[in-house]
């Protein structure tokens, strides 16, 4: 499994200002609706009952908010990189700016697992992070993720 295999080159996006953990789940929703033909409620209803049961907020200004959808038949990515940081309740305190979310099927087992280790090993890399951080262009910011881990894999 690589980056490119779950992150479509429409799920990723720059925002401006976010205000809250709510607001910016309600943006994965709509981003979710409109790259992968998701409900943007059951995206955003299953962010929030996940988050529920602990932040998602890994340290070093990433969090991986991730869920389970009944309507959905593989692990899809979204990933925002937010110009002004939000509070997330991390676990260093600190605020985000790198949100890399995950989505998969009910019954996914094992392949949102390693999907969810790729992503969190790819954001554990201070230089990707770095090139993630300085700039705001969807497509770099794709391109950025996407080869990563191609190139590592070679």
């Amino acid at each position: 499994m690589q980056l490119v295999d779950i992150l479509g080159a429409g799920a990723v996006k720059t925002i401006a200002s976010c205000t809250s953990k709510k607001r910016l789940f309600h943006d994965l929703g709509e981003l979710a609706e409109s790259c992968y033909d998701l409900n943007p409620t059951s995206v955003i209803d299953a962010l929030i009952e996940r988050e529920g049961l602990g932040p998602t907020g890994v340290g070093h200004g990433v969090a991986l908010p991730h869920a389970r959808l009944s309507d959905i038949d593989s692990v899809k990515g979204i990933f925002l990189r937010l110009e002004k940081p939000l509070s997330f309740d991390a676990v260093d305190r600190q605020p985000v700016d790198l949100v890399f979310a995950l989505l998969a099927p009910q019954n996914a087992g094992v392949e949102h697992l390693k999907a969810l280790a790729l992503v969190s090993r790819t954001l554990r890399d201070q230089a990707v992070c770095a090139k993630l951080r300085a700039n705001s262009d969807a497509a770099t910011l794709h391109t950025i993720l996407t080869e990563v881990h191609a190139t590592q894999a070679a």
